[in-house]
């Protein structure tokens, strides 16, 4: 219905910016493609970077993740500031920031200073995503803000693999580097858009600001990432990562504490009190702890074990993309007929299914059957993230949207960073349990980081190869036990996502709202 097709009482009570909703939504999405390429984007140039900078496994793991946990951090705060100053000026900061974030982490002369420039673009990052969707849920009455945050997640998931995708068109032509300013044109756009059709939105009452809270939060969730990541790359038991989580939980929970006694919450915490919202929570985070922690082992696979090119791995990873891009748009209609429930345990289902078939692939594995099981894993992705999301926003008042956003963004990064620590940290276990006496065979210099991953040992292999001599012919017989054992290490890794998965389906039958009854 257009706004011509309104009565003059119903045009009043319209969102500002109604009338160019669409275009707004399209920016956003922009915005978002921006901030999730910029991140997905590193994956397939992983083996890249380990080459060309001499990075080790950790300090590839903390490229990636120094974005993470800034994100994450900061994701809170910037969604409560966008509530208070306006979302359009949060949008503009964050974008700015990103775009030269990017163009430093691309001129990075060592693993290092790329780890302090992701850190900066995840500023920029976290002032970006919530803003999106707090943008949309103010833009769009409730009766279409399913199918406008279906289609922002439809975005996500395209953007998930189509980093990947541009990564390895970019490193087949450029240098390493070039990956980071795909993002800098992007932002260009974004900015424009922001400029020319969005209009500014916050809370017209946002009382004093919670400072306690906002830096209570900031540092609960700093220490929470911090031990999830360092439990991946260090081992669980060590004080550097039981330490930080204990502290991250006592900060929550004090966090809890103060909100519920402050007159001027930065949150309203007894959201979580219902269940859809809860549940919803836990769903997104289950959903993206399978989807980054399986990313970040099936990149590996693809290059390590099947030796493709970071193009041809990047665009193997297109089917998740395209699950994801077709399904997420389509379960509002779903969720409204079926339920979210369903939607949700359907998702779940068949992404317990697609890590079950992940026993099914080895080295010798048919192409076929490989985008086959990553299409299963990206529909059943997409039926979660939308219902989940719209669960979430519709408890949470449009005058809160950031923070509500914020919530909404924060669980996504903190499942997302437990699926790379912790299936990371099983993976690397297993993969080195199964190599073993294997890698004697190699230099003495060169064990321990090929017995990181697969990656690693195949770089250690090529030196010895260009170092020539007997160590030579010993190094490359080690290239085939080593793909057998990292095959075996993703089989045991992949029944741990799969189990993740069937957990997540009954939280959702348990805790989500069904269909919705209607009278009459």
């Amino acid at each position: 219905m257009s706004t011509a097709e309104h009565s003059a009482s119903d045009v009043a009570t319209l969102p500002t910016g109604y009338e160019r909703r669409w275009w707004v939504l399209g920016t956003m999405i922009v915005c978002l493609l921006m901030v999730i390429m910029g991140n997905t984007i590193l994956n397939v140039a992983l083996p890249t970077l380990q080459r060309e900078l001499d990075a080790t496994q950790g300090e590839l793991q903390w490229a990636i993740d120094s974005y993470i946990l800034v994100f994450a951090g900061l994701l809170f705060s910037w969604g409560v500031i966008g509530d208070r100053i306006g979302r359009r000026k949060v949008l503009l900061a964050g974008l700015s920031i990103f775009a030269v974030g990017s163009v430093l982490a691309a001129f990075s002369g060592s693993a290092l200073e790329l780890i302090g420039w992701r850190a900066l673009m995840g500023v920029g990052g976290a002032a970006v995503q919530p803003a999106t969707l707090a943008v949309i849920t103010n833009v769009f009455p409730a009766g279409e803000r399913g199918k406008a945050i279906g289609l922002w997640a439809g975005a996500s998931g395209l953007a998930v693999a189509g980093g990947p995708l541009a990564g390895g068109l970019v490193l087949e032509h450029f240098w390493w580097g070039a990956v980071f300013l795909l993002g800098v044109p992007v932002a260009a756009v974004g900015i424009l858009g922001i400029l020319t059709v969005v209009p500014e939105s916050k809370d017209p009452d946002p009382g004093r600001l919670d400072v306690p809270g906002v830096l209570l939060s900031i540092a609960a969730l700093v220490g929470l990432v911090y031990g999830i990541i360092r439990g991946g790359s260090e081992g669980w038991g060590e004080p550097q990562t039981w330490g930080p989580l204990a502290a991250g939980v006592a900060l929550l929970a004090v966090f809890v504490w103060w909100q519920r006694r402050t007159t001027h919450p930065a949150l309203d915490v007894s959201l979580f009190r219902n269940p859809a919202f809860s549940a919803a929570a836990g769903a997104l985070a289950l959903n993206f702890f399978a989807l980054q922690g399986a990313t970040f082992y099936l990149v590996y696979y693809l290059q390590g074990v099947r030796g493709y090119s970071p193009l041809q791995s990047g665009a193997s990873l297109v089917p998740v993309a395209l699950g994801i891009a077709l399904m997420a748009p389509r379960t509002s209609a779903l969720a409204e007929r079926f339920g979210a429930k369903a939607v949700c345990a359907f998702g779940f289902t068949l992404i317990a299914l697609s890590f079950a078939g992940i026993q099914l692939l080895d080295a010798d594995a048919p192409l076929w059957l490989v985008l086959a099981d990553l299409a299963l894993q990206g529909i059943g992705m997409g039926s979660v993230m939308a219902p989940a999301t719209e669960s979430i926003m519709s408890v949470v008042p449009r005058e809160k949207a950031g923070a509500g956003a914020a919530v909404n963004n924060a669980v996504r990064q903190v499942g997302g960073a437990l699926g790379v620590a912790i299936l990371g940290s099983v993976l690397a276990g297993a993969y080195a349990s199964r190599l073993g006496d294997d890698v004697d065979a190699l230099p003495a210099g060169a064990r321990e980081q090929a017995s990181e991953s697969i990656v690693g040992t195949l770089v250690a292999v090529e030196r010895a190869e260009a170092a020539g001599g007997d160590g030579a012919t010993a190094a490359a017989a080690v290239v085939d036990p080593a793909r057998e054992a990292f095959v075996g290490a993703m089989h045991l890794t992949a029944v741990g996502t799969a189990g993740c998965a069937v957990v997540a389906a009954v939280v959702v039958l348990v805790w989500l709202p069904g269909r919705r009854r209607t009278t009459g």
